[in-house]
């Protein structure tokens, strides 16, 4: 009476053991299993991050390295052909402030020899004078200095705002104004004004090739009515007022 439910039961539990057993052999292939292939897409990330990481930086061209060396020479050879040029230019302007310092001494002297050798030695001299008359060639300013020079004593000479402004390494400007005093056959006098000098190199000397020399008060009379100034005028009184 037994035997029915008794070999139903038997037949569960070997049932129940086989599928057991065989899910013990699936997990056991299964850890057994060689791992899987890398999918391409792995393939490619990993080959990317090992580029990127480890390929050295391709050195610089040739061509910079030599551009550079070549600007590097220019600049230095173009440095080294105009600093001479710059020094040379630096000792005129100092040689000519020089010598129109020692031409002031000489004329405070009145010494005609030392004062004509301060200037150019030719024909082509050329002197606009602070009375408004023209100088023409050496000899003639020479002979006008011999005139004058023994009437003159106590001579002083006063210059400021002097400059100095080269033309290349043979020749100068210098602007000023001056004041100067001194006695004229025993009467005290006293002039000012502006006066421009072109120096150029003769030899090893700088010497005078023309001077002009302006009053800072012309002479009313020599200027045209335009530049005349006018004089000022006087203010008109007023009449008284009325109570």
């Amino acid at each position: 009476m037994f035997k029915q439910p008794f070999i139903t039961s038997m037949l569960i539990v070997v049932l129940a053991g086989c599928a057991f057993a065989q899910t013990a052999n699936v997990s056991s292939t299964t850890t057994q299993t060689a791992p899987r292939r890398p999918t391409s897409s792995t393939r490619k990330q990993t080959t990317t991050t090992t580029t990127t990481t480890t390929a050295p930086a391709p050195p610089a061209p040739m061509l910079t390295g030599t551009t550079t060396t070549t600007e590097t020479t220019n600049t230095t050879r173009t440095r080294r052909a105009t600093t001479p040029a710059r020094a040379a230019v630096s000792v005129a302007e100092r040689d000519v402030r020089a010598t129109f310092d020692a031409l002031l001494r000489a004329i405070e002297k009145t010494d005609v020899e030392a004062v004509m050798n301060f200037y150019w030695n030719s024909p082509q001299l050329l002197i606009y004078n602070n009375n408004g008359t023209v100088t023409r060639g050496w000899a003639q300013v020479h002979a006008n200095l011999v005139s004058s020079y023994p009437d003159l004593k106590d001579v002083k000479l006063a210059v400021r705002d002097v400059k100095v402004q080269p033309l290349g390494v043979d020749a100068a400007v210098v602007t000023c104004a001056w004041t100067q005093t001194q006695e004229f056959r025993g009467t005290p006098e006293s002039n000012s004004g502006r006066m421009t000098l072109l120096f150029r190199r003769v030899g090893s000397a700088w010497q005078i090739a023309h001077r002009h020399t302006s009053p800072d008060a012309p002479d009313p009379s020599r200027l045209p009515t335009s530049e005349q100034t006018a004089p000022p005028v006087a203010p008109t009184p007023k009449p008284p007022a009325q109570l």
